[in-house]
Order: structure tokens, then sequence, then C-alpha cells
């Protein structure tokens, strides 16, 4: 047994910093739950400061998400700690995380302050976080270029202050590992109170080398490493959770070190914050990508089936990857649906099922097999839909080789129906055009559009994610459904409501 490294996730906060990613309340809080469930030690819920949203956010998850810290960022000044307490009081275990610049470029161009008076403001800060709790992590913002001496100095200062946990960022991706693991050995030897505190560590990846930069930290005395699912965050995004967990457990004879990490859960994880955000995850990701364990030379096919070690040095299964097996098909029951999503992690009330059976029974009746892909995409967009204001009632499209695709759309909300047709360049821009008529005009732009099969074979399940934009904000909308035109209408309809929930009715 090794000692443990905590893992810190920031998926919520930085993650959701990515170039066109924006979660709500309701979406934040299930993926919180989903990182309790997984088991990490730490959850950033967001930057109360930031806006209402990430406000009720933050409160949100501090009042319903039991188990790991909650974490909620603040800027080292009295109005960010004061917003970020009222968000997270609640929590069972409250964490107020404060930072500061402390390179010479961003004391110089950013906050045009003196080396003095940001270490000043730091152990202001942090006596001030100290009235509301005893947890404090405090980061040197781009610590990887700053000053030893003067970032040792800073750090000490922040320890006598009363902070528990001392992050070192590396926040423009800067660092390379043999560095960077000198960079943490050396804080650590000239850091008199240093033993005192956890080291933590946030690596960005601007090199592709926010992995290997944890790991270097780690193995130098590192004891929180700060990451994201699927590695998500600002610019090329943070190190990824499940590559920093995987690579502890498959080198700990290396590291001697563990994490309280519920590896089965890695998979499920990764797939729902790529579902949320609209973030689709590269086939050769490392640990959770398509083609991860995956062989196609004739080589590596005859050795696996000899010996899986040969070519693969992770087990599937051991963080949840499901096998393509038929489980279910037309003639299955609501109890047979029930158990197997129990299984895959679904627990659901009987209005919910009610609901997904009826969607399961249509998809069974298209698809000769219903794998345990297709069920938990099945669920998924039914969680997504169900409070939905406007739903689709019915499509017809009309379209072919010298044809002008036409739509007829047919939209139901509280017992009223909204009927219109549009023509487009093909059925699904059709379809949005009558979207569009129905709701009246509006002023949401489509920016992005994604067609996936779920699974292999003609009759696979189509999901679609689109990513539409109202003013400065981007809401992600999916479907999922055999006939990729209807999953196409599906998706739209989803981003165009969720609109409408945040921003409210002028928007459309």
């Amino acid at each position: 047994m090794g000692e443990q490294v905590y893992i810190f996730d920031t998926t919520l906060r930085d993650g959701e910093q990515s170039p066109g990613v924006s979660l709500n309340t309701e979406e934040k809080l299930r993926i919180a739950r989903q990182l309790a469930r997984l088991n990490v030690d730490v959850i950033e819920a967001g930057f109360p400061v930031a806006s209402p949203g990430d406000f009720e956010a933050v409160q949100a998850i501090a009042r319903e998400v039991q188990g790991p810290v909650i974490c909620g960022l603040a800027r080292a000044n009295y109005a960010d700690i004061d917003r970020a307490w009222e968000a997270l009081k609640e929590a069972q275990r409250p964490r107020i995380h404060l930072f500061i610049a402390t390179s010479d470029i961003h004391l110089k161009h950013k906050l045009r302050k003196s080396r003095e008076e940001v270490l000043q403001l730091a152990a202001a800060a942090i006596r001030h976080a100290r009235q509301y709790t005893s947890d404090i992590e405090f980061s040197a913002e781009d610590a990887s270029r700053s000053d030893i001496n003067y970032l040792c100095e800073v750090v000490e200062a922040a320890i006598e202050a009363g902070a528990t946990v001392i992050n070192i960022p590396d926040t423009v991706g800067y660092a390379v590992p043999m560095e960077f693991g000198e960079f943490i050995g050396t804080i650590r030897q000239r850091v008199k109170n240093i033993d005192q505190v956890t080291i933590s560590v946030h690596c960005h990846n601007d090199l592709g080398l926010a992995v290997a930069n944890s790991l270097a930290a780690v193995a130098a005395g590192a004891n929180q490493v700060e990451v994201a699912v699927n590695g998500l965050g600002e610019r090329a995004g943070n190190a990824a959770l499940e590559e920093i967990v995987m690579a502890l457990y498959t080198k700990r004879s290396f590291y001697r070190r563990e994490t309280g990490i519920k590896y089965d859960e890695l998979y499920r994880t990764s797939r729902m914050v790529s579902s949320l955000t609209g973030m689709q995850v590269q086939h050769n990701k490392a640990v959770v990508g398509k083609n991860a364990f995956l062989h196609e030379s004739g080589i590596h096919q005859d050795g696996v089936l000899k010996e899986r070690t040969t070519y693969e040095i992770m087990n599937p299964q051991l963080i949840g990857v499901p096998q393509e097996t038929i489980v279910l098909g037309k003639h299955s029951g609501r109890h047979a649906l029930r158990e197997r999503l129990a299984e895959l992690g679904y627990m659901m009330a009987d209005e919910e099922l009610d609901k997904a059976f009826a969607r399961f029974k249509d998809i069974a009746d298209r698809k000769k097999e219903v794998t345990d892909l297709d069920l938990e995409a099945l669920v998924k967009n039914e969680i997504r839909i169900s409070k939905d204001l406007y739903h689709l009632s019915y499509l017809h499209v009309f379209s072919g080789t010298n044809i002008v695709p036409t739509a007829t759309i047919g939209l139901k909300r509280n017992g009223l129906k909204y009927e219109e047709a549009a023509c487009g360049d093909g059925p699904v821009d059709a379809a949005y055009k009558a979207i569009d008529k129905a709701l009246g005009g509006h002023h949401v732009a489509l920016v992005d559009y994604n067609l996936n099969a779920i699974t292999g074979g003609k009759d696979a399940l189509g999901e679609v994610m689109v990513r539409v934009q109202y003013k400065d904000k981007y809401f992600i909308g999916r479907g999922v459904s055999t006939d990729v035109i209807e999953a196409s209408v599906k998706a739209y309809l989803n981003a165009l409501n969720k609109v409408l929930q945040e921003v409210g009715e002028d928007a459309l």
C-alpha cells in the first residue's frame, strides 16, 4: 500500500472553460454526482463570482453532493472569497481555492503590482478565507514561469497565513517533465513549513505534456493532482483524469502511490462528460477512446487471442468498458429493461422507466439487436428531453435527387400544436428551417453539427450533437434515433429548449 495521491477534479470549473462548452445547473449536478460515484477526492464545482449561473451551480452541488470535498474558486480578494463561501457554506466538506499570479510577466502586464504587494495580498486573502473554513487551497498562478526564490517566499507566507493545500500550476503548459519534477523537488527542499500542507499540481496540455508533467511531480513528492475528465480545459486542456489514474495504477510498482478512484466508473464518467459537454472523445484517446482496446494488426490479434497481456496493459473491464452483447430485444419486458439499466448504473423511477420503455420498444422494432451502448444512449436522451418545453409530434420529409428538400414539422407544448413547413438545401436544413418558423423566428445560430453511429451495422442508432449560440452563450443539444434526420431534429429542438429554459422566451 503506497501513499495516497488525491484526485482533484476541475471538470466543472476549468473543464467548462473549454471553448464552446456551456453546462447548466442540472447538467453540472449530474456530472458532480457521477464524480462522487467515481470517488474523486475533491470536486471544484465552479467559480461562484463569475456569474449567477456559476454561483447557483456551486451552491446546488454543495447542498446535494456528499462524499468529496466541494471546492469553489476565488481570486485573492475579499469579494470573491465572500461570494465563494456563500455558495459553499452548506457543503459537507467545503474548500475555498484562492489564486493569484506570481510570475513576473503576470505581475508586470496583468496585475501591475510589485512582488511584495502580491505576497501581502495572498496572505491577507488566506487569512480572510480562514474565517469561513479551515480547508484553504492556495494557487500561485503561472508558478512554472515564476522566479523560484520568490515563489518559495510566497508559498511559505501562504502556509503561515493558514493555507492547507499549496497548488503549483503549470498554467500555460510551458514546463517539461524533468524540469517540472525538479521544480517541485526544489520547493519541497526550500520551503521550511512545506510538510504541513498537501502539495498539488495543475498542469495544462499546451505541449501535450500535462499528464507527463503531473506524473513527474508525483514522483517528486506532490500528493494531489488536479485533472479534468477527458482532459477538458482552457486551450489544449488539462491533465486527463483517466490517464493519470490508470498510469498510477498500471505503474504502481514504480510510483508506489494509490488513488481512491473506483476504476469501473471511469468509462461511464468519460461518456457522460462527453455527452453533456458536446466534446467528442477522439477515437485514439488514451484509456477511454473507441480504439483504445481494438487491435487490427494480425500479429496483435494473434497475440491478444493467445494472452491478452501481450498487447494490452490494461483490462477494459477494469475501467468499465461495456461488452457489446445482445441483452434485450423487442420481446423483452419492463422488468428485464429495469434490471439491465440498473446493471449499467441507471436507477429509474417508474415514470421515467415507462418513458424509457416506450422508446426502447420503438427502437427494438427498428433495430434487430439492442446493445448496452444503445440502451445508454436511449436513457440519456430520454433524461435530456424529459424537461424540454417543446416536443416533436411528427416529422415528414420529402427529399431526393433533383428534388427541392421539403420538411413539415409538428411540435407540441402544453397541449398546443405548432406546425410549419419549409424548404432547404437538404432534409436536415429544411427541417431546421421549419422548426425556426414554428417557433416564430429567433436569434439563435447553429455553429456545430456532428453525427455519430453509436454501434455498427446498417440499423445503428444515430446520435446527433448540435451546438447553438445565443449572444455569447453556447448550448448543446443531442438526439438519438435510427433515423438520422429525426435524430437531427431532436438534437436541434433539445438545444433550443435549453436556450428557452435559461434565457427565456425572448430568445425565440
